[in-house]
């Protein structure tokens, strides 16, 4: 199964994604871990993407893009992933499917996690990371709506709405049941 998660910052996709990724035999690749081990490598990637991070901006979609690439190349993604950070734009779900067609493949959902701004954002302050100041976080909620919304209508014939709130296996649930043949892969 190849699915990417959307939503905005703090409705639980990366929680989401790891039951998800368990139940499912699927890689979870998460575009942040990814900008994360190259911070902390001080690699020129992870030097370059810092600046983005710390304005609670996108990393520039070249590459974004190319880190992906590298990483569904991997034997264990060959036969499928959960996506949780890619695409956020339109230009990167265009790349992504271009990626996919090249290998044969295309995705089989789209996962949109939705919960009301003030719970998010009382996540994000509660989990206690340094960038996590309200101001940066509303921030990203700004540019999720901005750029990562339009995604919305261009999936939206794969695309199925989770209500992100409750407890966690509550909402895990709740995604496996609207997946297709989600129960017979979750065995």
């Amino acid at each position: 199964m190849r699915l990417v998660l959307i939503g905005p910052p703090g409705a639980g996709k990366g929680t989401q994604a790891a039951i998800l990724s368990e139940k499912l035999d699927i890689p979870h690749i998460s575009t942040g871990d990814l900008f994360r081990e190259h911070v902390t490598r001080r690699t020129p990637l992870g030097r370059d993407a810092q600046r983005y991070l710390d304005a609670g901006d996108l990393v520039p979609d070249h590459v974004t893009s190319g880190m992906v690439r590298e990483r569904l190349a991997q034997p264990d993604a060959r036969h499928g992933f959960l996506l949780d950070g890619f695409p956020r734009t339109v230009a990167q779900a265009r790349e992504l499917a271009a990626m996919l067609g090249t290998a044969g493949s295309a995705l089989d959902a789209v996962l949109e996690f939705t919960a009301p701004e003030e719970v998010v954002v009382a996540r994000l302050l509660n989990r206690g990371r340094p960038d996590d100041t309200e101001d940066v976080i509303r921030h990203r909620q700004q540019v999720y709506q901005r750029q990562t919304a339009p995604l919305l209508e261009y999936y939206g014939s794969i695309l199925v709405t989770v209500q992100a709130v409750g407890p966690v296996e509550e909402v895990a649930a709740r995604a496996l049941a609207v997946l297709p043949d989600a129960e017979r892969r979750a065995g």
